[in-house]
């Protein structure tokens, strides 16, 4: 798979480029440089077909020039010991639970896999790397266990003070580990400040291998097409209508994977989320960017601590806005309502579902019936475990849902953390000590 930045389509990497060195210096994002055509792939898998199974296939056909197919099934398959599942809600609805991995959120699949493919990468050139991210928590559990125990990656997770969740006694550097968690005395966007100001110095980046684990790694961002894939080999049987998949926009990373697996010829007809400030419809009730007469040359670089995928959501339709106005719906959501479909959705299906699922919801219901009409159907996106919204569902639900006890460590404060100030000549003096 060979890929280009957003910002200048010559320069293009392989797809090991693009994950190790993963912010490209001209301030753009990596993005496929062609389409793929997988149909052949897809229409053979069905309801049997594990969800490692896919993601083996998958990975080889995707990666077939870089890599064999024995190396990529290694990579893939057997880091997902957790698998997806689809709840019917009604003849046209179905709810999409992403949230059986190691941390309780959708992220653990892209995390996964980045760690495994990383691993192997670096160990067939006898290299190393060391990722940098800037958490609250909850994202740093995730990014702990999936970087667990790997010899050649070492991770540096940033949090604000005393907000140390999640991190394994065993996986901390002092403790023969891999990760080293630091306690800054600031706010969380003053940690992601930190990382801007290291990227600035690309040469440093260079030569300390440090790469990052948020969705501006395109290594992180693709596997999220899984998602697509699985759930089309559970529908595709009983459902003889199109479907679409409805989410909350977050960055627009899962939509931008939902549209790449498009692009490999997964039969889909279109995608749902909540109309935003930055990607909404115009008067004629057609899907727009508000950036989009702002040239990407003369915007501000991509932010490597905290990306937004809209970069990379203009570039899918660059060749054409009326191909984006028939895959992508925006929909004007009345958060005022969120509380009320999860009192629903408990009430009348006995299911948790937190407010990002309720906003998919929502956005759904807006355009439901037209695809009712059409024998359509609608695939809501559960990303993350309700019991990370435990109160708040307490509140509207009159019960919290149980925190299973593999998420529990989640909520385990770590002590006696490193600490370090505001400075990221403190921070790059770490790095270049642990690499």
């Amino acid at each position: 798979m060979k890929l280009f930045s957003t910002r200048n389509s010559e320069n293009v990497v392989s797809f090991r480029e693009a994950v190790k060195n993963c912010v490209p210096e001209d301030g753009g994002l990596y993005v496929p440089a062609t389409d793929e055509n997988l149909r052949s792939w897809i229409l053979y898998m069905d309801e049997n077909t594990s969800f490692q199974s896919i993601c083996g296939t998958l990975t080889s056909a995707l990666l077939k020039e870089e890599l064999s197919p024995v190396i990529s099934e290694r990579i893939a398959a057997p880091v997902f010991k957790f698998t997806p599942d689809i709840v019917p809600l009604s003849e046209n609805m179905s709810l999409l639970r992403l949230y059986h991995g190691e941390s309780g959120s959708h992220k653990d699949y892209g995390l996964s896999f980045l760690a495994s493919y990383l691993e192997h990468v670096l160990t067939m050139e006898d290299s190393n790397a060391l990722v940098l991210a800037a958490t609250t928590g909850s994202l740093g559990a995730g990014i702990a266990k999936a970087f667990k125990g790997k010899k050649r990656i070492k991770a540096i997770l940033m949090y604000p003070q005393n907000k140390v969740f999640g991190i394994p006694e065993e996986s901390l550097i002092e403790n023969g580990g891999n990760i080293l968690p630091l306690g800054v005395s600031g706010s969380i966007a003053e940690c992601h400040e930190l990382i801007r100001d290291i990227y600035k110095d690309r040469d440093f980046v260079r030569k300390n291998h440090l790469t990052l684990a948020n969705t501006v790694n395109i290594g992180r961002l693709l596997p999220q097409a899984f998602f697509y894939m699985y759930a089309f080999t559970r529908l595709k049987k009983n459902v003889s209508g199109d479907i679409f998949y409805a989410q909350a926009a977050g960055n627009y990373g899962n939509l931008v994977a939902g549209l790449y697996a498009w692009r490999c010829s997964l039969p889909v007809s279109g995608f749902i989320t909540e109309s935003t400030s930055a990607l909404t419809t115009n008067i004629g009730g057609e899907c727009v960017f508000t950036d989009s007469m702002v040239p990407v040359k003369h915007r501000d670089e991509s932010d490597p601590s905290d990306p937004s995928n809209l970069e990379r959501l203009e570039q899918v339709f660059a060749a054409g806005s009326s191909l984006m106005k028939s895959l992508v719906f925006p929909q004007k959501v009345n958060v005022d309502k969120i509380p009320d479909v999860i009192s629903e959705f408990y009430r009348e299906k006995g299911l948790f579902i937190d407010s990002s699922t309720a906003t998919a919801c929502l956005a759904a219901r807006n355009i439901l019936p037209d695809i009712v009409e059409d024998e359509g159907h609608i695939v809501l996106i559960q990303k993350d475990h309700p019991s990370r919204e435990a109160e708040k569902l307490r509140l509207i639900c009159g019960k919290a849902p149980e925190i299973p006890e593999s998420l529990r460590f989640i909520y385990e404060q770590n002590k006696n953390i490193t600490s370090i100030g505001c400075n990221s000549k403190e921070l790059a003096e770490i790095i270049a000590k642990l690499s």
